[in-house]
């Protein structure tokens, strides 16, 4: 049948079908009932001084008071939240006198905060937070609105002097371990810079080749060997088979910590370098065998035994 053979019945028919499916979900929940304690979530619509108003769709208004949204310290409202954004708040009163839901975020996080972090802390997100306090042994950063302690050895590489300069300052960790039920939640950056290192170093191994000959300081001596600092944060190994060309007991016979040595590299394995000194001795040799000297014109050489005791008086 065509378009214009159909009946109006027939032609809104399609559309009104789709419009009550559409309400479907909305009507269900306009005869749910809001109690204290439940979970919702709204969108921002307005945020003033005191309090965050969200659209709760089909329910009343919601409102957070300033002081119900964050624990964190410094905490602005106006600064970290935006028209739009979705919300989720425990219902406090169902009425706040005024006709509004009154909604605390705190008291969500409380729940949902936790169940974030634990998945955080399996996938092994990198997080960015900020420093904002510092205690003994230790600072203080917020993540998912949870006060979080990254403890100084977690803090750096190295050993840290000052907690005071890392605070207000951006750092990157991840969550090392939680237990909600003593509020205890303790963060790392550690991990993340021990990564970083790595990646970095092995980004400047890949650019050393076998063979090559460069300069070290020994920066620690082992009973099988001596570490080089190569510098640029490369070092290697000189087996103690390839400190000395003579038979050594122990590195330390002709190694001190400090010394400034030559090296070759003589194999690059798993990112790690294996340097010798020996093999520069055998370079050296192939080197003097290989050299070749011209005499001076005025002289004459010659291979034959007579001349060379020709002046010879017996």
């Amino acid at each position: 049948m065509s378009e214009e053979m159909k009946t109006p019945e027939e032609m809104t028919a399609p559309q009104n079908q789709e419009s009550m499916e559409d309400y479907t979900q909305e009507l269900e929940a306009s005869f749910k009932k809001i109690e204290e304690g439940d979970i919702i979530t709204g969108t921002v619509i307005s945020i003033s001084d005191t309090e965050v108003t969200l659209d709760l769709r089909y329910y009343a208004e919601g409102i957070i008071k300033n002081e119900d949204f964050s624990r964190m310290p410094g905490y602005s409202v106006k600064e970290h939240v935006s028209v739009g954004d979705e919300v989720s708040a425990t219902v406090v009163k169902t009425d706040d006198g005024r006709g509004n839901i009154l909604l605390s975020r705190v008291e969500a996080n409380d729940t949902l905060a936790w169940q974030k972090l634990q998945e955080l802390k399996d996938s092994k997100t990198i997080l960015d937070v900020t420093v904002k306090g510092v205690v003994n042994a230790g600072v203080i950063a917020y993540v998912e609105d949870v006060r979080g302690f990254i403890p100084a050895s977690k803090l750096s590489l190295s050993y840290v002097e000052n907690l005071e300069d890392y605070l207000n300052k951006p750092i990157q960790v991840r969550v090392f371990d939680l237990d909600k039920e003593k509020n205890r939640l303790i963060l790392s950056a550690r991990e993340i810079l021990r990564e970083k290192a790595e990646e970095e170093r092995k980004a400047r191994i890949s650019n050393v080749a076998v063979g090559l000959v460069t300069e070290g300081v020994v920066e620690s001596i082992q009973p099988y060997g001596a570490f080089v600092n190569l510098g640029n944060g490369l070092s290697g190994l000189v087996h103690i088979s390839q400190i000395s060309e003579k038979r050594i007991k122990t590195p330390s016979e002709c190694l001190s910590v400090g010394d400034q040595v030559k090296v070759k590299v003589i194999a690059i394995k798993d990112g790690k370098l294996s340097l010798s000194m020996k093999a520069l001795n055998d370079v050296a040799a192939k080197e003097i065998e290989e050299e070749t000297f011209e005499l001076p014109k005025s002289e004459e050489v010659t291979t034959n035994l007579g001349s060379l005791f020709k002046n010879l008086k017996l």
